[in-house]
């Protein structure tokens, strides 16, 4: 059985993935930062829970330790975890972005990297956002030039960069980025957009089931690599 983690899983996309992965035959870790919603969405999955708050290194330490007593490695982990960061901008809001949406991704990544090498073919799949991309926000055919999320658009940048060192660093495991498409979820409620989770997060799956000579170091939406 391919063992998956993935974060911030209670709801949106992170909940979608893993009831697609699970139906996929993986064993499943659905990470969330409050307990009752993840306890509550783990069993509506009837998968595993762990308490993993992508802020707090004590959290994400224990929860790969769980990972890690019951199941001695993992295959496959998901960055999902994530905020908008849409309100004001100042100091403290940004330290709170990218401490979520970035240094989250150091936390967890540093934390698991001991078991993905336990794995046949470890993947690493972070979604981050084409909002990261200068490409896709100086581009005014893209809906991405019309959104001024300062905070979240930095903060994904450095999540796509993090995903390419990584890749660059750890040649043995496979590393990609995900733009996963506009997607209707508590996220993007206020703007009244986006296609279903269940179409997203089957671009999150079809990186978290490459094979063993698939591609590492790339940004990708649907269609395939993105310029960012």
């Amino acid at each position: 059985m391919t063992v998956t983690l993935i974060t911030g899983a209670n709801k949106g996309i992170g909940f979608e993935t893993a009831k697609q992965l699970t139906d996929a035959g993986h064993t499943v870790y659905l990470g969330a930062r409050d307990v009752e919603r993840g306890r509550k969405a783990a069993a509506a999955l009837d998968v595993r829970f762990v308490q993993l708050d992508v802020t707090d290194d004590a959290s994400v330490h224990d929860a790969l330790a769980t990972v890690e007593a019951a199941e001695g490695r993992l295959d496959v982990l998901v960055h999902n975890a994530g905020i908008l960061a849409d309100g004001v901008v100042d100091g403290p809001s940004a330290l709170r972005a990218f401490d979520t949406n970035a240094v989250g991704i150091v936390r967890v990544t540093e934390a698991a990297l001991p078991l993905l090498r336990k794995s046949s073919n470890p993947t690493v799949v972070t979604v981050s956002s084409s909002m990261g991309s200068f490409w896709a926000v100086t581009n005014p055919e893209r809906p991405e030039s019309t959104m001024p999320l300062a905070l979240y658009a930095a903060s994904k940048a450095a999540a796509t960069m993090l995903t390419v060192q990584y890749a660059k660093s750890q040649p043995g495991i496979k590393f990609n980025a995900l733009e996963p498409g506009t997607t209707a979820t508590d996220m993007t409620a206020a703007f009244g957009i986006g296609r279903s989770v269940v179409e997203s997060a089957r671009s999150v799956v079809r990186l978290a089931t490459l094979g063993p000579d698939g591609p590492t170091g790339t940004f990708q939406d649907d269609h395939g690599e993105l310029p960012w």
